[in-house]
């Protein structure tokens, strides 16, 4: 039962190839920092390899046909693709579903402010976060201002080697004795989030000098007035690039690669596949880390409408037509989990956790202590895929989420499992997970890329 290290069977051409594919992961970890920058890369690869957008499909208004290659998106921060198969879709497909959105700091919607000559950003987190880890980093600022005319001024502020980089100042240790007693959810409160973006005052201006200075700048540059902030999304997401982590380099180190390690091999595997009996099906989704919720999360009606539209331009649409395919559909909740830290042994119970460079990871089921708001899988589709994986060679593990007792998590499993369909978690193991810099090991993403391609070819 004990997986072994996947680095241990390579030949030297599977090395290259695993280079390969985590130098392309590395690329769209640095540029997709962000829902909308992940959907504006995918649909540019998706493009590239022939995909055309369901719109087009609908205003050709001819019947799909095997082969064809499918893409809709749901207000610029979800993505559902398809490449139709052999088989009519009443059969079902093969879903490879993650998500693209990750923890961050979100700018409120009025947020801009003077204090002591410094202007601050406010913000809320999103998501799952230790604060107390999102201080004295350099940081970015990505998103977009919509204004009332409807135009849209993309903002990207701190990934440029000339850029500027912004900050969440902390106490510096000689005076902090008071806060150092606090526990570690206390010691940086959400209030305490806000963000230093600037100290330079406007000439001949007395009040609030330092934000005039700032509004200007924001007008000269980007157009904007203090009143676009209402109409604004902007995140505020760790500077810098996805780097290679330890002297072998074996490792990735970046932000966000909960969960985009997985929407990125989902998508590799999806633009390579070809010649398939089952359609295929790649969905990445927004508002995981917040329960799935709103018009792009996972309980939306997005994909179902998609899957309608779909079945539509085959001829065959009927409200029974959708129910079958859906409940007739396999998937893998393509999800992170916990990778083992000897430093932190204490959360994991060893026999059932899962290890950086062991593979892919299922997880049967996740939820908190006794499973609750898990899917937990059926046994009889956790032996269809070890028959799947055994076949194409692939490297993986089994693995749950710490300890019974310690907490837990959830993923989309379970949303999609409510149409009746076999579902699964399968991912790839992070050290550092929810933190501004998570780790992965490349060996890992090489085997996820594989085991969703294998999957995705399944009859």
């Amino acid at each position: 039962m004990e997986r072994k290290n996947a680095w241990k069977a390579y030949s030297d051409e599977q090395i290259t190839e695993l280079e390969e594919v985590n130098k392309s992961y590395r690329e769209f970890l640095t540029v997709g920092k962000t829902e909308r920058e992940c959907v504006k890369e995918i649909i540019k690869q998706a493009e590239a390899t022939g995909y055309q957008s369901l719109q087009s499909f609908m205003e050709q208004g001819r019947a799909l046909q095997k082969g064809d290659k499918v893409y809709a998106v749901c207000m610029n921060k979800s993505v559902a693709m398809f490449q139709i198969g052999e088989q009519p879709l009443e059969q079902g497909m093969n879903i490879l579903g993650a998500h693209i959105d990750s923890p961050r700091l979100d700018v409120k919607q009025n947020p801009l402010y003077e204090d002591s000559d410094m202007a601050y950003l406010d913000t809320h987190y999103y998501g799952g976060i230790k604060k107390y880890q999102w201080v004295t980093l350099p940081l970015a600022i990505h998103g977009v201002v919509v204004k009332k005319n409807g135009e849209t001024v993309d903002i990207c502020i701190g990934e440029k080697e000339d850029d500027p980089v912004f900050c969440v100042t902390d106490l510096l240790i000689h005076l902090a004795g008071t806060q150092m007693e606090k526990k570690a959810a206390k010691v940086i409160e959400g209030e305490k989030l806000d963000l230093l973006i600037g100290s330079m005052p406007l000439k001949d201006e007395e009040k609030d000098a330092v934000k005039a200075n700032v509004l200007k700048l924001l007008q000269d540059q980007y157009g904007m007035e203090e009143e676009d902030f209402i109409s604004a999304e902007l995140e505020i997401v760790p500077a810098g690039a996805a780097r290679e982590l330890g002297v072998d380099r074996s490792m990735i180190m970046s932000y966000g690669q909960d969960d985009r390690v997985c929407a990125y091999t989902s998508l590799a595997a999806m633009l390579e596949a070809k010649d398939l009996v089952k359609t295929a099906c790649c969905l990445l989704v927004d508002k995981e880390e917040i329960g799935s919720v709103g018009a792009t999360g996972m309980q939306s009606h997005f994909f179902e409408n998609v899957v309608a539209e779909l079945i539509n331009l085959e001829g065959t649409y009927s409200e029974l037509t959708l129910k079958r395919c859906l409940a007739n559909c396999r998937m893998l909740s393509s999800d992170v989990n916990a990778a083992y830290d000897p430093l932190f042994a204490d959360a994991f119970e060893k026999k059932n956790a899962s290890y950086l460079g062991r593979g892919v990871v299922f997880s049967k089921f996740t939820g908190s202590r006794g499973k609750s708001g898990s899917n937990d899988a059926n046994a009889e589709y956790l032996a269809e895929l070890r028959n799947i994986m055994d076949n194409a060679n692939v490297a993986y593990q089994t693995a749950e989420l710490g300890k019974v007792d310690i907490g837990g998590g959830g993923t989309i499993a379970y949303i999609l499992s409510l149409y009746g369909m076999q579902v699964i978690d399968s991912g790839v193991a992070v050290l550092n997970m929810h933190a501004p810099w998570e780790i992965t090991s490349k060996a890992d993403v090489y085997e996820a890329k594989k085991c969703y391609a294998a999957f995705l070819k399944a009859e």
